[in-house]
């Protein structure tokens, strides 16, 4: 049995479906397991996250579990209970979703992934820690500026990412999964490893936006914004401050220094991470045009 915390996210939802379909049965712990049932597939068992508090977590959701998939934003500061009370029910293997961001030093958001893979190491569990980069669905923040006005207003236009679909990083989290629990001896080949997940190409900002104008069949037009005042913006609308922190950070560094194309998704799913542009017509209608498979609207 897998247990997969924030199943219905971005990465939980698609490592579900890969799961289901390798014949692996489920279990999604969530807040409202009847929404959650919902939108997953039918063989999923869909428990209730009812702990509350730093130390403690449901029982019950580990009972029978072998692998666990550890997203941190849906188990939040339970994280260390989770993994040790995963330790003393026989779960073997732990897949934990970090950040590309762990690898520089200098970034909070970086720091506070250090710390959650140090717990996974020190969790007694044959443990990987996946470090995606960008999310190509980051640039839904774009969303409103291209449907109001068809500008993207970020800083750093230069900076040049690598961002990875969600999907990829599902597929190899999937097979490090299988691979735990199917698997003899020391289990997953990516077990005792923080593999580095990232798309197919480098693109800057502007690429992005020139991208998603593709996808939309209109131009999009970017507008460089001050770092100091996106930031500031970014608090003002409820982000912490260390995480704006770690994102002006990460932007500011891939403008000097862009970031480099891993190949871990070929190697582990034997074919090429899936590019922005794909992406970028799948979800066109949240930008305001028509998605892949759809007629463009006329004009």
């Amino acid at each position: 049995m897998h247990l997969i915390t924030g199943a219905t996210g971005n990465v939980g939802r698609p490592l579900v479906e890969l799961l289901v379909a390798a014949g692996a049965p489920v279990r999604a712990l969530s807040r409202d397991p009847e929404k959650a049932a919902a939108a997953l597939p039918a063989s999923v068992e869909a428990v209730r996250d009812g702990a509350e508090g730093p130390g403690t977590f449901p029982l019950e959701a580990l009972e029978g579990v072998r692998t666990v998939f550890v997203n941190h934003a849906a188990v939040g500061d339970r994280t260390e209970a989770l993994l040790r009370q995963a330790a003393e029910h026989g779960v073997r293997d732990v897949v934990l979703l970090s950040t590309a961001a762990a690898l520089d030093e200098a970034n909070p958001v970086g720091a506070h992934h250090r710390e959650l893979e140090r717990l996974v190491r020190e969790s007694g569990l044959r443990w990987t820690a996946l470090r995606p980069g960008v999310f190509h669905s980051n640039a839904l923040a774009w969303a409103e500026g291209v449907r109001t006005d068809g500008t993207v207003r970020a800083p750093y236009g230069a900076a040049r990412v690598t961002p990875v679909d969600e999907r990829d990083i599902a597929a190899v989290a999937a097979r490090a999964l299988l691979d735990g629990l199917d698997g003899l001896g020391e289990g997953s080949a990516l077990a005792g490893r923080t593999p580095v997940l990232s798309g197919p190409e480098q693109l800057s900002t502007e690429d992005q936006v020139r991208i998603l104008g593709e996808a939309l069949g209109r131009p999009v037009r970017f507008e460089e914004l001050d770092p100091g005042a996106w930031r500031a913006g970014l608090v003002a609308a409820g982000v912490p401050e260390w995480v704006a922190d770690g994102l002006a950070g990460h932007y500011a560094r891939a403008a000097a220094h862009p970031v480099e194309v891993s190949p871990v998704v070929e190697e582990v799913t034997g074919r090429p991470p899936r590019p922005f542009a794909e992406w970028a017509a799948a979800h066109a209608a949240a930008f305001g045009g028509a998605s892949a498979g759809e007629a463009p609207a006329r004009r």
